[in-house]
């Protein structure tokens, strides 16, 4: 389970396999999604946003959902005509 760290962030969904640990968060005061993973074995760890339409699909997928989000935000800019 997903050790809360104050009295706004609320654990939405948790699971553990195979030493990773993913927790979907609702941030009251922000008003938004996050996703917390984590792996147990080597200490790695990783937070995002989630947009609220694909939050079940972070949770069930976190890190097929964090690569193409990372990707989404590092395509270039293109210049139009």
């Amino acid at each position: 389970m997903f050790h809360q760290a104050s009295d706004w962030l609320q654990e939405l969904a948790f699971r553990e396999g195979d030493g990773i640990e993913v927790a979907l968060l609702w941030d009251s005061v922000e008003d938004r999604v996050l996703l917390n993973v984590r792996d147990g074995r080597t200490g790695e760890w990783f937070v995002c946003g989630v947009d609220r339409a694909e939050a079940l699909e972070a949770f069930r997928h976190p890190f097929a959902y964090a690569a193409r989000r990372r990707a989404r935000i590092q395509q270039p800019l293109r210049a139009t005509a």
